[in-house]
C-alpha cells in the first residue's frame, strides 16, 4: 500500500455557536486505504464528513484533500472526490444507466465515453441486467449499488460514504459491503466511510477511527487479512471497539 497521504486533518476543531462538534481531531488517510469513522449518534461523524466534502469549514486546524482545502478549493477537487449518502438520491425520472451517467455529464466527460463508462460500472456492481429499469423498479440494495456505481464512474481519487449501508437489511447490507470493499481494493481507490455499526467497520476497513463526542479519536485500530481470518481476534477487536464507544453487544 502506498504511503502517500491523500487526506489529512491536523488538529481540526469545529463549533456551532457554543456547541463543540469536533475537538482538535487529527488523522491521515493514505492512498488505497479504506478507513472507517465509527461512533455513536452525536459523536461528530457527519460534521467530519462535511469538513472532508468542503460543505463546511473548520474553525481551527487544517483540512487537506489531495493537497487542497476542500472548503476553499472546491472546484480544484471536482472529479477527484465522490460522495455516496445514506439515501441513494437517485433521480426517479432517469433509468438506472442514466442515473450512473449523471456525474459524468456534470463533469463534461466526452459524450462518446459516458454511456460505455456507465454500463461498465453497472456491470462491476452486478447490475448489468437492470440498466433500463427505473428507480421504483429497484430494491433498496439495487438502488444503493446504482448510487455507488455513479460515485465510482467518474474515477475519483477519494470516495466518501455517509452511512451508505445503514438503511438496508442485514443480509443485503452484508453482501453489498463485501462487494463494495472488493471493488475499492481491486481498483485501488481510497475510501472513508462513516458508520455507527461495528460490523460495517470490521468487514470493510483497513483502519478504524473510533470517535467520541465531541469528535476526537478515542481509539485507532488497524485490521489485517490475518485478523479477519481469526474469529477469536475479530471477537476481541469487536469488544475493544464496543467498550470504547459504550455499545451494546449487538451493535
Amino acid at each position: 500500500m502506498a504511503e502517500t497521504a491523500l487526506l489529512e486533518l491536523d488538529k481540526v476543531s469545529k463549533r456551532f455557536g457554543e456547541f463543540v462538534a469536533v475537538d482538535r481531531l487529527s488523522m491521515t488517510v493514505h492512498q488505497g486505504e479504506i478507513v472507517a469513522l465509527l461512533g455513536r449518534t452525536g459523536a461528530g461523524k457527519s460534521t467530519v464528513m462535511g469538513l472532508l466534502m468542503g460543505s463546511i469549514s473548520c474553525d481551527e486546524g487544517a483540512v487537506r484533500v489531495a493537497g487542497k482545502d476542500p472548503s476553499k478549493d472546491f472546484q480544484d477537487l471536482r472529479g477527484k472526490l465522490s460522495v455516496s449518502f445514506q439515501t441513494d438520491r437517485l433521480l426517479p425520472w432517469r433509468t438506472t444507466v442514466e442515473n450512473v451517467e449523471l456525474g459524468l455529464q456534470i463533469l463534461n466527460f466526452p459524450k462518446d465515453q459516458i454511456r460505455p463508462k456507465a454500463l461498465e460500472w453497472l456491470r462491476r456492481v452486478n447490475l448489468h441486467d437492470a440498466q433500463d429499469k427505473y428507480v421504483h423498479e429497484l430494491s433498496g440494495g439495487m438502488r444503493q449499488r446504482v448510487s455507488l456505481a455513479r460515485a465510482l464512474a467518474v474515477d475519483p481519487e477519494l470516495l466518501l460514504l455517509d452511512e451508505s449501508f445503514s438503511q438496508l437489511d442485514h443480509v443485503t447490507s452484508q453482501v453489498l459491503r463485501r462487494d463494495f470493499a472488493q471493488i475499492v481494493r481491486q481498483y485501488h481507490k481510497t475510501c472513508v466511510f462513516v458508520t455507527h455499526r461495528i460490523d460495517d467497520a470490521l468487514e470493510m476497513a483497513d483502519r478504524i477511527f473510533v470517535l467520541a463526542a465531541p469528535a476526537s479519536v478515542r481509539l485507532e485500530l488497524r485490521l489485517s487479512a490475518a485478523d479477519r481470518a481469526d474469529p477469536e481476534r475479530m471477537k476481541q477487536i469487536h469488544g475493544e471497539i464496543a467498550a470504547a464507544i459504550g455499545a451494546g453487544p449487538d451493535e
